[in-house]
């Protein structure tokens, strides 16, 4: 019963590669079948649950209240996306994000639960981290508009560079992973060398401390949930 559970769980999810926009895609009919199929067997394992429980402990497991509403969920958005289809009406699949739930939720998941709950727990703690190093790039991206939004400076391409505000945002959020570096630094670099040390300085502050301080905060508090959590389950 687990095996085949695990099996379908992961053939729900894997529809995304085959469904429009699709990396290999399929009929509709076809994906459209094995997603039926899958609530199918999804159904099934609710209700075989619920022969085997009582009554009041089924209704109030919230796993099996989420697992319902995303059953159903989902076929109301495959009858309508079916029906736009028939009209030739463009539309998307918004029940895609729902199927994770099957595979958090089913009793079988319990280590899966374990660690999504971890990382519940660890989000509120990491806010104060986001929220600065969020506050530090707002800044890095206002010194930006102001150093270079006046400067006609022009990107390779012979688009304005560093004109416009959210896009300075995003650019320089890109170059905390360091995807754009050095190329979002290179007409600035070309008008003059010095204004180099604003991106040495924004790398330094951004991808090399708050990152690092991002990182070992991410890990220690759900090291610290995941111990408590494997602590409640051995006494329990």
């Amino acid at each position: 019963m687990r095996t085949a559970t695990y099996f379908f769980i992961f053939l729900n999810l894997s529809l995304a590669v085959f469904e429009e926009p699709a990396v290999y895609p399929l009929p509709f009919l076809v994906t459209s079948v094995v997603e039926v199929l899958c609530l199918l067997v999804f159904f099934g394992r609710l209700t075989h649950f619920a022969k085997v429980t009582h009554r009041n402990v089924f209704w109030k497991d919230t796993k099996n209240i989420c697992i319902m509403v995303a059953i159903l969920l989902s076929l109301t958005d495959l009858a309508i996306y079916g029906v736009l289809r028939i009209y030739n009406v463009r539309s998307i699949r918004w029940s895609r994000i729902v199927r994770p739930i099957f595979l958090i939720n089913f009793a079988e998941s319990r280590q899966i639960r374990r660690a999504f709950r971890s990382i519940r727990n660890t989000l509120p703690e990491i806010t104060y981290v986001f929220l600065l190093f969020m506050f530090s790039l707002l800044m890095f991206s206002l010194m930006a508009l102001k150093l270079f939004g006046e400067r006609n400076l022009q990107t390779a391409e012979g688009l304005p560079y560093f004109k416009n505000y959210l896009e300075i945002v995003f650019d320089l959020y890109v170059l905390v992973t360091t995807a754009n570096s050095p190329d979002v630094m290179m007409p600035a670099f070309d008008f003059s060398s010095w204004y180099a040390l604003f991106f040495i300085a924004f790398v330094i502050v951004n991808t090399y401390i708050f990152m690092s301080l991002f990182l070992a905060v991410v890990y220690n508090n759900y090291k610290k949930h995941l111990k408590v959590m494997f602590g409640e389950a051995i006494c329990d």
